[in-house]
C-alpha cells in the first residue's frame, strides 16, 4: 500500500498527485489492513487540504502586493518622465499629486523639485533609496516575480482541488466498501445461525 502512495506522478513543483481507487479489492487484500489503509488515504486528504490551504493565503497575499507593485512602478515612471521632461525644458514646474495617506484617505502634495532618486520600502521597517533608473528595475524584476509566483500557486491550487476531489471520492469507496463488507459478513453469520 505504501508503494500506491509512492508511485503517483508529481506536479512541476513535487505535489504528489492522487491515486484513484478503481477497485477497492486492488488496495486492501486482507480487510484487517482496511483501518491502516483508510487512515493513510484520510491523512493524505489532510495534507492535500493544508497545502491548499497554505496556497491560497499566498494567492491572496500576491493579490494585494502586485497592484502595490504596479502602482509603485507607474510611479516612478512618472516622475522619470517629468524629470526628464523637466531637465529638457529647463524650467521646474512643480509636480501636483495625490498620495494615499492610508486605505480609504488621500491628500494632494506639490513636488516642487524632482530628485533622481526614489525610496521604497522593502519590508521589516526598511527603506532603501535608489537611483529612479534602479529602482525601476527593481520593481519590474520583483512585479514578474510576484506575477509568476501567482500563476504557480493557482496552478498548485487548481491541481491540489482536483486531488482533494479525487481523496474524498476514495475515501467514500472505501468507507462504502467497508460498510458492504461488514453487512456481508452480518448476513452470513446469520445464515449460518439459520442452519444450526
Amino acid at each position: 500500500m505504501d508503494t500506491l502512495f509512492n508511485s503517483t506522478e508529481c506536479n512541476p513543483r513535487g505535489i504528489p498527485g492522487a491515486p484513484f481507487v478503481n477497485q477497492v479489492e486492488d488496495f486492501i487484500k486482507d480487510p484487517q489492513d482496511f483501518e491502516l489503509c483508510f487512515n493513510k488515504f484520510q491523512e493524505r486528504l489532510s495534507k492535500y487540504k493544508f497545502m491548499q490551504e497554505s496556497k491560497l493565503t499566498t494567492v491572496k497575499q500576491l493579490k494585494i502586493r502586485i497592484p502595490d507593485l504596479e502602482n509603485t512602478l507607474k510611479i516612478c515612471n512618472n516622475l522619470k518622465r517629468q524629470s526628464e521632461n523637466n531637465d529638457d525644458d529647463g524650467d521646474d514646474e512643480p509636480l501636483q499629486v495625490n498620495y494615499q495617506l492610508n486605505d480609504t484617505l488621500y491628500t494632494k502634495a506639490e513636488i516642487s523639485k524632482i530628485q533622481d532618486t526614489v525610496c521604497l520600502w522593502l519590508g521589516a521597517d526598511v527603506m532603501l533609496e535608489y537611483p529612479i533608473d534602479e529602482a525601476i528595475e527593481l520593481l519590474n524584476k520583483k512585479l514578474n516575480d510576484a506575477k509568476r509566483n501567482l500563476d504557480t500557486c493557482t496552478e498548485d491550487v487548481e491541481f491540489l482541488r482536483e486531488n482533494i476531489t479525487t481523496m474524498e471520492v476514495n475515501c467514500a469507496r472505501l468507507y462504502n466498501w467497508d460498510v458492504e463488507r461488514r453487512q456481508n459478513e452480518k448476513e452470513t453469520e446469520a445464515i449460518k445461525d439459520l442452519k444450526l
